[in-house]
């Protein structure tokens, strides 16, 4: 999870728009500019997980409407996840809000060892507010192998998160480890390479943003 900025452009006003007029007509407020507006604004990245290459995205309700057709419409409760985090997320309650809060210093992720181990969930809350449910959430969406489709969908995300963490490994050992001296050009494209991998728009951003602001030596 990352923080995100529910940014306002054409898009998200014609995603608005279709809202209205489906709370309106109680037809679904799953459109092809919501869908699309959604895809923008969270980066194209399900917003639980970060999986950005997913085979299938659905639009997920943040708080449970149950019914209630404010928050059934609302386009600030409206957020883009995949099908894995959408079924294990379902109607829990009190996740935090990821376009409220910045989430990148109060949840810290670490990749598995291995596509059948875990990724590890620690959080650093600062007692503003209970983050138990979204960090038991983080748990469940990377771990969770309880059913064949979960087991399944498990592996491949692990598998995902570990091919781009063998390309942030190879980055910080050029860096740390060079075979030869470093020119300046040289050091500074490998750490435009890891910067890059901690923007929002890279998938599994938060688990590179962690790794860099634990070592010194990669700021």
């Amino acid at each position: 999870m990352i923080k995100i900025e529910r940014k306002e452009t054409p898009h998200t006003q014609e995603a608005m728009d279709d809202l209205q007029e489906a709370c309106n007509t109680g037809r679904s407020y799953n459109t092809e500019h919501v869908n699309q507006a959604l895809r923008e604004v969270f980066h194209g990245k399900c917003y639980i997980c970060e999986n950005k290459e997913a085979t299938s995205y659905q639009i997920e309700h943040l708080i449970p409407h149950r019914g209630d057709k404010k928050l059934k419409y609302d386009w600030n409760n409206l957020f883009y996840s995949c099908r894995r985090c959408n079924s294990i997320k379902s109607t829990r309650p009190n996740i935090v809000d990821i376009t409220k809060y910045d989430v990148d210093r109060l949840i810290e992720l670490q990749p598995p060892d291995s596509d059948t181990g875990d990724v590890k969930v620690v959080g650093h809350n600062d007692n503003s507010f209970d983050l138990s449910s979204t960090l038991q959430l983080l748990n469940d969406c990377y771990n969770d192998a309880r059913t064949s489709y979960r087991e399944i969908s498990k592996t491949e995300l692990l598998r995902d998160i570990m091919y781009y963490q063998t390309i942030f490994l190879q980055l910080r050992f050029d860096l740390l480890h060079p075979s030869r001296p470093l020119t300046k050009s040289q050091k500074d494209e490998l750490l435009e390479s890891i910067s890059a991998m901690c923007k929002d728009n890279y998938p599994y951003s938060a688990f590179w943003k962690w790794a860099v602001f634990k070592d010194s030596r990669l700021k």
